[in-house]
């Protein structure tokens, strides 16, 4: 006979509610040879509340390209792999990505284990549209490149989802009121299935304030969901938009050139004004009279 096939198992694990561990989540871990974890730390406390003890093999951002091989020539000698993420469903915003491609590469056979996820978690209850979204992970750290990232989702027909650290939420919800629009509908989803659950509603705008006023907003773990473009905004040219504006800032101020670039794509005044604000700040021209 020959070697038994080694398979690698995708596990989701709870976003924060153990009583969210599925059976076949359970089983999972508790068959294993190991368990690939981002933090093994937090997933041996997580053993343990389960009952359940298995060897750890730590596999994170920083280390899965060198752990990868290590972990493949066990599959392929036959061991069952549960990779785990520190909370729902890996790879969504987490490590795990090189190691599914490299264990698919070698035959073995890669099974999911659904389970939690922030993302369809926040969608379920945001109250915005879920036939299509789009999942964007954690925004760039740096404000330049959070803006730049913003303004090209500013005519994403699909509802928008993000993750976000806490630190960080009141400048992100601040820079999305500015390049997507204040009045654009969105959600703030805040320590979802824990015992502080909060779920904040409102404009963008009116989320960027509350994100400054109210201390426990900025704690926890946090998921947005913002409202997609319009359907008129949507068919709009972005580069033609974009060449509209770079050509009439230079003569015209920011509401002017807003408002004639806004007239020649189709665009809204407020998302040729949102481009304006987010481009290299540069003196704008008098007006003429």
């Amino acid at each position: 006979m020959g070697k038994p096939a080694g398979r690698l198992q995708v596990v989701a694990t709870p976003i924060g509610n153990m009583g969210d561990v599925s059976p076949r989540a359970r089983q999972a871990l508790e068959s294993a040879t190991a368990v690939a974890a981002e933090d093994t730390r937090h997933t041996g406390l997580l053993l343990q509340a389960l009952g359940i003890a298995r060897p750890l093999l730590s596999l994170h951002a920083h280390n899965e390209t060198q752990r990868v091989p290590e972990i493949v020539a066990r599959l392929a000698a036959g061991e069952t792999i549960a990779l785990v993420s520190d909370a729902g469903t890996p790879l969504l915003s987490d490590p795990g990505y090189e190691l599914v491609c490299a264990a698919a590469e070698a035959g073995i056979a890669v099974e999911a284990i659904p389970g939690p996820s922030a993302i369809t978690t926040a969608l379920a209850v945001a109250g915005l549209p879920v036939s299509r979204f789009c999942f964007e992970g954690f925004p760039p750290a740096k404000e330049r490149e959070r803006r730049a990232l913003i303004s090209e989702l500013a005519g994403e027909p699909r509802t928008l989802v993000f993750f976000e650290a806490p630190h960080r939420i009141a400048a992100t919800l601040a820079d999305l009121a500015a390049g997507l629009g204040n009045e654009r509908r969105a959600v703030v989803a805040r320590e979802l299935t824990k015992a502080h659950e909060t779920i904040y509603r409102g404009t963008l705008a009116e989320l960027a304030e509350k994100a400054i006023a109210e201390d426990n907003f900025r704690r926890g773990e946090i998921t947005i969901v913002v409202a997609g473009a319009a359907r008129a905004a949507a068919g709009v040219d972005t580069a033609l938009l974009r060449r509209a504006i770079d050509l009439l800032s230079k003569e015209l101020s920011p509401g002017r050139a807003a408002a004639i670039a806004a007239q020649l794509t189709g665009a809204t005044r407020a998302e040729a004004y949102a481009l304006i604000q987010h481009r290299s700040p540069s003196p704008p021209a008098p007006e003429s009279d």
